[in-house]
């Protein structure tokens, strides 16, 4: 099988090499983030915070600001509204972001997998000031107890399923969906 699982929409247009680079920086973390086949001791482990600590040095050497953690002063603020004096009055927080490509990107874990963060993410990602692009990954197969879901087959299925419809325009000129 190849790693990572991937897919550019909207699907009629050519990945950027942006893209390629990302894809090259997830697949560099595979023996620690895989996620298909699942093994049994890896599967309360593996959270977004680890996934992006795996990710976050090569990131920023392509060019990210990658958030350090959940302290204040390492999170990653974006801009949504304004306010009085031109002060930023709604932020929302995300895990990367490349300013020079408008490019924003959320990793998911349990939470996407199991509670449709990927909608969150959508929407609040949606809603940012000088977001072009968006990436966004979930684990290929999550695990939780008994259950297990294919978070990122399910949401491919949502992204084809929204660019083939007329009746909702993301705002963005592509989406990244990475499988880990």
């Amino acid at each position: 099988m190849n790693f990572p699982s991937w897919s550019y929409f909207p699907r009629n247009t050519r990945p950027p090499e942006w893209a390629n680079q990302f894809v090259e920086v997830v697949a560099s973390a595979r023996p620690s983030i895989e996620t298909a086949p699942v093994r049994a001791e890896d599967a309360e482990r593996l959270t977004s915070d680890t996934v992006l600590a795996y990710i976050r040095e090569p990131l920023e050497a392509i060019g990210y600001t990658v958030e350090g953690g959940k302290k204040a002063d390492q999170k990653i603020r974006r801009p949504v509204l304004f306010g009085e004096n031109g002060v930023a009055s709604v932020n929302y927080e995300i895990d990367a972001f490349h300013d020079d490509l408008g490019i924003a990107v959320e990793v998911e874990a349990g939470r996407g997998a199991m509670g449709n963060a990927e909608y969150r993410d959508i929407v609040r990602t949606s809603l940012l000031l000088d977001a072009r692009f968006m990436v966004l990954m979930l684990p290929i197969t999550y695990r939780y107890a008994q259950t297990q879901t294919d978070a990122y087959a399910r949401t491919r299925d949502l992204l084809t399923a929204i660019y083939a419809s007329d009746r909702l325009h993301l705002p963005f000129e592509g989406v990244l969906l990475i499988g880990y």
